[in-house]
Order: C-alpha cells, then structure tokens, then sequence
C-alpha cells in the first residue's frame, strides 16, 4: 500500500500489483521493467537493489529500476527529478542510465553535475518492435543454443559486448570475478532457451539472445555475426530465426534498440520487419 501523498519511495512486494498496473501502460518499452518486477515481486533480496516509485496525490504514476541499470519507466520530469535528487543522495552504484530518450534526459540533467563523467553517451538509438512473422526466410541453422556449446559460444558473447560496450565484460578478478557473472549470466540465457546461434565447425557465425520476456512482450540483445561473416546476410537471416522462434514460443512482440549510427544493423532489422516505435538513449560509466 502506498503510504505518502507525494514523492518518492522504495516500493516492496505489497506494491507489485499497483507496479505492474502501471507497467501495463506501455508493456513493450517497459518490459525490462515488468520482468524484473515479476521475478523479484519487488523483494529487494532477488532485485539486487530497489525500485523507486514516485507517487501524485496518493497515486503511483512512475517507476525507476536502481541496480546495475538506472531505467526510468513512464516517468514524468516532476518523477525525474525527484528521482534524480534521490540519486544524489547516495553513491552511484549503476553502469548505465537507459531508457526513452526524453526521461533519460531529465534524469540525467538532475544528475550531471553530481555524478562522475560518463564513459559514453549514446542519444540516439531506435527502439524496434515486431510482431509479425518474418519478411524474409529464416536461416535453418540458426537454434537455440545447446548447453553443451556454452564454451564455444561464450567468447563471441564476449567479443560482441567488447565490441558493443567498449570494454571487456570479463574485468574484474577473484570469484565474483566479471569474467564469473558474465559466465553465469550466458549460461542462464542458455538454459532458460533464450539464446540462439549458428555454430559450424565450432565457430559461432551468428547469435542473439532473448534478454527479458513477459507474455506481452520480449527483448532481444547481443546480435553478433562473426567479423569475417559479415555483409553475407547472416544478422538478417539469423533475426528472421530469432523473430519466428519468439513468436511462435517466448511473447507475442519481439523488440530491441539498436544505435542509430549502426546502418548496416538497422537496415538488417528492417528487412526482417522491425519498426521503430520510439528512441531510447544510454549513458554508460
């Protein structure tokens, strides 16, 4: 039960129907947020940090997932600053603020000037959804990814996210080591079936991976082809295998964003049937 007027506070697991009535808004932008809710119920044991709510007149109108990643949800400037004042408040504990574009810029001006520069700015990244079936052929050797492939798929994992990220996922020493939870977390997507590959002579040629779902919708993340595969048409073929695959089985829209400045991806993903539906923007440390 929401126990303030106005303003923000951590919300629990009392908290998780108004939370996902809220979500349901907007179920595709947001179904980061609503999979972290279901599978934490808002238990700050499982989310591994807090979600904020801001809440007008007795009524809870916005979110803000605060953990590895700062996600604004359906967040007016008022809830932005008001989170962003929260923030200041506390040591920064996130790598990334992502998001739609405008709440990350109002969060982002209540936190600029207290926070460390960051590593990277992305503005302008496409947000691409779909839920039609392919327009293209998928690729038949494309499938979910066998455990028993994990080792030969991780380094292209880890060459994408190096790739994509600018640094290495594996930083870090001892057993919580990066190179251990990014481990962990390919081998999760692995086995729940959320991750998809085309491996031959044990090389990965392409990969994605489905990284959160609900039954509203799924986000796909960490497309990859092999450097010297690329421009042959396996990210449009191999999308098209994710695309058909995830709709028959995972959720009923499958949406993703990608940098504007990626052509050659965005064009791929058009050919497969995405469109975009608005512009997210992330800021990394």
């Amino acid at each position: 039960m929401l126990r303030l007027q106005q303003g923000v506070r951590v919300l629990g697991p009392s908290d998780l129907g108004a939370a996902l009535e809220l979500i349901a808004e907007d179920p595709v932008t947001n179904v980061f947020a609503e999979y972290r809710s279901r599978i934490t119920q808002l238990d700050q044991r499982w989310l591994g940090g807090e979600m904020w709510g801001y809440v007008d007149d007795g009524e809870l109108v916005s979110l803000c997932h605060v953990g590895a990643n700062l996600v604004p949800v359906l967040a007016s400037r008022e809830a932005c600053d008001a989170f962003a004042r929260r923030a200041t408040r506390r040591r920064r504990s996130s790598a990334t603020i992502v998001g739609p574009r405008e709440q990350v810029e109002w969060l982002w001006a209540g936190l600029e000037h207290f926070w460390d520069r960051p590593r990277d700015v992305r503005w302008d990244q496409p947000h691409l959804l779909t839920d039609r079936p392919p327009l293209v052929r998928p690729d038949p050797l494309v499938r979910r990814t066998d455990p028993h492939d994990l080792e030969t798929l991780y380094p292209a994992c880890v060459a994408m996210y190096t790739e994509e990220v600018g640094v290495s996922p594996e930083t870090g020493d001892g057993p919580q080591s990066g190179r251990s939870l990014y481990h962990a977390r390919v081998a999760q997507l692995v086995s729940r079936g959320w991750s998809f590959s085309r491996i031959e002579d044990g090389e990965v040629l392409f990969k994605a991976e489905v990284a959160c779902a609900t039954s509203s919708a799924c986000q796909v993340q960490g497309v990859y082809v092999a450097p010297h595969r690329r421009g042959q048409g396996l990210a449009v073929a191999g999308m098209a295998a994710v695309v058909e695959t995830c709709l028959r089985e995972v959720a009923p829209t499958v949406s993703l964003y990608v940098n504007a400045h990626n052509l050659a991806a965005r064009a791929a993903y058009e050919r497969v049937g995405f469109r975009q539906s608005g512009t997210f923007s992330t800021i990394m440390f």
